[in-house]
């Protein structure tokens, strides 16, 4: 995705910043509405274009433009969101996709949104960076395997990853210009999880509901005796959501998804011995805790 093009400066100089970045996003635009605005915020800083320029690509007022970049007043519409996004040469589809859920967030009903996009002329079907599909491809099942842990649905896990792919997709340039994509791609679906995940008093994700997915509890007629052992595995997961972040996130993906070791160094952007090390330490300590426990459960 390269950024649109800018006059030369005089004297065959090469193009400078313009004119001043956006003013913040306002506080009342919901997580899903800054989703895809704040990537939206980004590509125009770096494009170097001001809003006068903007202007004059998609053909709509400073004023409307300078509510959008806020994400001020009402939720805007598809058709302005898609001038703007073509005047940066942003790709389209994953603007679209997170655009249609934020409209939703807004409470939007579904004929306001399908109209809005279908008054737009459809573009030319964009190419997904190769590589960036091939990474959708391997990742999608361990991402949505750790999602659905502290989720506890299908469609809300599948929801927050296909965002975290079309967040890349927005942003792959960045990705891959970090120093591990794989890395900066789990840090990103992290935090997306856990920005929706249920959270305890003090803020750390709660996967106490997990225990009810387990198998150890599942093959447990007696009712009571299966409640006991409910209630002892909602501790024990409560105490992993106590660990350091990528201890949690290794013992969730080992132990909870069931990914397999050689694998888990991949999922996470992590040498292998660096995660040998985080499950070592988050085992010893879970054992500490709860030494009748067994983690494979």
């Amino acid at each position: 995705m390269k950024p649109p093009s800018v006059p030369e400066q005089p004297g065959g100089d090469p193009p400078s910043r313009r004119g001043r970045p956006p003013e913040p996003i306002c506080e009342a635009a919901g997580t899903a509405h800054r989703i895809w605005l704040e990537p939206v915020r980004t590509r125009l800083t770096a494009s170097g274009l001001t809003l006068d320029d903007l202007v004059g690509r998609s053909g709509y007022s400073k004023t409307r433009l300078s509510e959008l970049l806020r994400g001020k007043g009402y939720y805007p519409g598809w058709e302005i969101t898609y001038s703007v996004v073509r005047a940066l040469d942003i790709p389209v589809s994953p603007v679209c996709r997170l655009w249609k859920a934020a409209a939703v967030e807004a409470e939007k009903d579904t004929a306001w949104i399908t109209n809005g996009i279908r008054d737009v002329r459809a573009p030319e079907l964009e190419e997904q960076p190769v590589a960036h599909l091939a990474f959708t491809q391997a990742m999608w099942q361990p991402y949505t395997a750790y999602a659905r842990a502290f989720l506890q649905s299908d469609r809300r896990a599948q929801q927050v990853v296909s965002e975290t792919f079309d967040i890349l997709w927005l942003t792959w340039d960045e990705a891959t210009a970090s120093p591990d994509t794989p890395r900066h791609a789990w840090l990103l679906l992290r935090s997306r999880v856990l920005a929706r995940a249920p959270k305890q008093p003090g803020g750390r994700p709660d996967l106490r509901a997990a225990a009810f997915s387990t198998a150890s509890q599942a093959g447990i007629r007696d009712l009571a005796e299966r409640l006991a052992r409910i209630s002892v595995l909602a501790r024990f997961f409560d105490a992993i959501a106590c660990l350091p972040p990528d201890q949690m996130d290794v013992t969730v993906l080992r132990y909870l998804c069931g990914i397999p070791a050689d694998a888990v160094p991949g999922v996470v952007g992590l040498s292998g011995a660096v995660t040998h090390t985080l499950d070592h330490h988050a085992r010893g300590a879970l054992n500490g805790l709860y030494p009748d426990t067994d983690t494979q459960e």
